[in-house]
């Protein structure tokens, strides 16, 4: 492990495998139709990209606009219409959808009719029963308005994810997300008021400013709400992002302060009554089943629509172009809006043998629970240890893994360093494209 590894735990939020930054252009245009001709198609994942926001926040680098032009966002959903019928063509018979989500970007950004004409998209277009299946939607406080919770009620959403990042007013702005405590608590109150049984909070640590008296404030103000998850997320400053001045290298004081507030989140929160899942993500012990777990992402199966998402087939991980830059993704989707043919994928990654298990045992290895080695050898033949020795005995004699035989696990300590873990997972070749990858 690099001595940058052991000294910064804080490398790379690793939510999925290989990163966008490593895709490229696919020369050959493989069609839809032969990519998914083999793939099962009894349990997919189906996910809609909404690439609006009212505002961009500070430290965000989603593929994000800030508001939309006149007719900018009907135009978006045509397109989302026309790409899901050439998908939907494409698949042939015997589908079946398990999950469906609804990210971005903020998809509640849309108007309360735009969100009806979105849930018929996914329904009429694509297949997905949403009242049927878990069905998790991403707002923010002011988006989050009571016409357009009635309308994600009425159409199935079992989650509602919501991004505030602190209570505290001075740390909100701290962050550029200009938003005021009144009106967040007016927006969870609205929530409440909705049939959504999972209200999700997303919180940082990590502001400048923030100290373990005030975050705790943050932690208390959120489980006022009894919120069925709370995620807490580090803070990163990344390049092309509106907070992007801090200097280049390592930073040990901000490092020992996220390390502190995140240990101090994690204590409060399984002090009442939560259960850690994974180094962001908890959820309270009395909160309702969701079925599927949406956050173990190493299975294959995903179907994204947009020009922000992904989709998996064994074989290949394909999407559309990336960019962080405003001009750049204004481009994008720019010329998602004008295409007629999406029966082709053009950027994306390929994925081997070799990589699919080193998916497999990353994104097992940062949830809580661990990889279960019966699992793997099902799977893939051999055992974690087998393919991946080396760098398991690491992680172990950091005191950050433990192997009993039948589960590999992250120690508590171990979850602490998932950003630093996930990132020395990578292959030699993600990591060459990553590199190569020309920021826009």
């Amino acid at each position: 492990m690099t001595t940058a590894q052991l000294t910064s735990p804080y490398q790379h939020y690793v939510y999925a495998y290989p990163h966008k930054t490593a895709y490229r252009r696919l020369e050959d245009h493989p069609s839809l139709k032969s990519l998914w001709a083999a793939e099962p198609k009894d349990a997919l994942s189906l996910y809609l990209h909404i690439p609006f926001c009212e505002v961009r926040c500070g430290f965000c680098n989603l593929f994000t606009r800030i508001g939309a032009p006149d007719g900018l966002t009907g135009a978006y959903l045509d397109a989302l219409q026309r790409q899901a019928t050439a998908v939907r063509d494409a698949l042939g018979d015997g589908i079946r959808f398990a999950t469906a989500a609804f990210g971005g970007g903020t998809p509640t950004f849309l108007t309360a009719a735009e969100l009806e004409r979105l849930c018929d998209i996914a329904e009429h277009r694509m297949g997905a029963d949403l009242r049927a299946v878990p069905l998790s939607v991403e707002a923010s406080p002011a988006t989050a308005t009571a016409d357009r919770l009635a309308v994600l009620a009425e159409r199935g959403t079992t989650r509602l994810s919501l991004g505030i990042q602190s209570f505290v007013d001075t740390e909100a702005r701290a962050a550029v997300r200009p938003q005021r405590r009144a009106d967040v608590e007016a927006a969870l109150g609205r929530i409440r008021d909705t049939d959504i049984p999972v209200l999700n909070i997303d919180l940082i640590y990590g502001i400048d400013g923030q100290t373990e008296d005030t975050w705790l404030h943050s932690l208390d103000a959120a489980l006022a709400w009894r919120p069925e998850e709370l995620y807490l997320y580090p803070l990163y400053v990344r390049p092309l992002t509106g907070l992007d001045r801090r200097g280049a290298g390592p930073d040990p004081d901000w490092d020992e302060q996220r390390l502190r507030l995140y240990r101090a989140g994690r204590d409060h929160l399984l002090a009442h009554g939560y259960t850690q899942q994974s180094m962001r993500m908890f959820r309270r012990t009395d909160a309702p089943p969701q079925g599927a777990d949406d956050y173990a992402c190493q299975t294959d199966g995903m179907i994204g629509l947009g020009c922000g998402a992904r989709s998996y087939t064994a074989g290949l991980h394909y999407s559309f172009d990336y960019a962080v830059g405003m001009h750049e993704i204004r481009g994008i989707i720019d010329d998602y809006v004008t295409t007629d043919d999406f029966a082709h994928a053009e950027v994306g990654y390929r994925m081997d043998p070799p990589e699919a298990r080193r998916r497999h045992l990353l994104q097992s290895l940062l949830q809580a629970e661990g990889l279960q080695v019966a699992d793997y050898r099902a799977r893939f033949g051999g055992t974690p240890a087998d393919d991946f020795g080396p760098e398991l005995a690491r992680f172990a004699d950091s005191g950050w893994l433990t192997d009993d035989s039948t589960t590999v696990r992250l120690t508590p300590e171990g979850l602490a360093h998932s950003d630093a873990i996930g990132p020395e997972l990578f292959s030699p070749a993600v990591r060459t494209a990553m590199a190569a990858y020309e920021r826009k």
